[in-house]
């Protein structure tokens, strides 16, 4: 996915009401931005950091800005949640997911369940149909190990029991993390923050929902779904660097 402008740097002022961030560019000017993220963003919201902002335009915006990155030490973060559903579309139709390879219809926001929405379904071929959700992912804590999620998240779990209903349904379901960095090698879930979510995940995939998890290759003018990354499960811990035998592929 190419931005469809260049990218506006700047310095972050601060974050606030969850969905404002304030911005300094280097003209001095100080721009408020619309932040695409209802997490709690641990780590990424820092004052000083340097940011950038893709230029919005359009009737009904009230915000000239969308926040799109932010980078942390030598990497890019990607911290808008807006856009994994478009990425892993992409990718999709790419050939870019090999678990999800092989359907040739999709369709994006379709209505399923309870009052929800899956991200993305896949069909046709004579094949049972695929539901696949996506959560951007953009918490690291111990050293390259991305996890999800950096909040308390009821409609996320929600989600997670919706889609084992559909996987007991005999459809296939799938739990699609997607990392909107590159400076992450395995993914966890964050059992401390949302205990409940995890608690969900795992009755998910004994329901037969399954679980993958991409990241993304980030710069200035574009997003890029990257590689599959191994899922550590709950209560395999988060202290141990990748690597060290805990980690088991999705």
């Amino acid at each position: 996915m190419r931005f469809p402008e260049p990218l506006i740097e700047g310095r972050l002022r601060r974050r606030y009401k969850r969905f404002l961030a304030d911005v300094e560019l280097p003209s001095g000017e100080v721009v408020t931005a619309h932040c695409a993220n209802p997490g709690a963003m641990l780590g990424l919201a820092e004052p000083g950091a340097e940011v950038w902002l893709s230029p919005q335009s359009g009737s009904g915006r009230k915000l000239a800005y969308s926040w799109e990155l932010i980078r942390v030490g030598r990497h890019l973060v990607g911290i808008n949640t807006g856009r994994p559903n478009a990425l892993v579309a992409e990718a999709i139709a790419a050939g870019g997911i090999a678990e999800l390879a092989g359907y040739p219809e999709l369709r994006r926001e379709v209505k399923y369940g309870e009052n929800s929405r899956i991200d993305i379904l896949l069909y046709g071929g004579g094949r049972p149909d695929c539901y696949v959700e996506v959560k951007n992912v953009h918490l690291m804590r111990a050293v390259g190990l991305a996890e999800f999620p950096d909040s308390v998240t009821a409609r996320g779990t929600k989600h997670l029991a919706e889609l084992g209903r559909i996987a007991a349904a005999g459809q296939r379901a799938v739990m699609l993390y997607l990392v909107q960095r590159t400076d992450c090698l395995a993914f966890a879930l964050a059992e401390d923050i949302d205990p409940a979510y995890a608690a969900a995940f795992t009755e998910a995939l004994a329901s037969g929902v399954e679980a993958l998890c991409y990241n993304c290759i980030l710069s200035l003018d574009r997003i890029v779904v990257n590689r599959a990354l191994p899922i550590r499960l709950p209560g395999e811990g988060r202290a141990e660097p990748p690597g060290s035998g805990k980690v088991r592929t999705s």
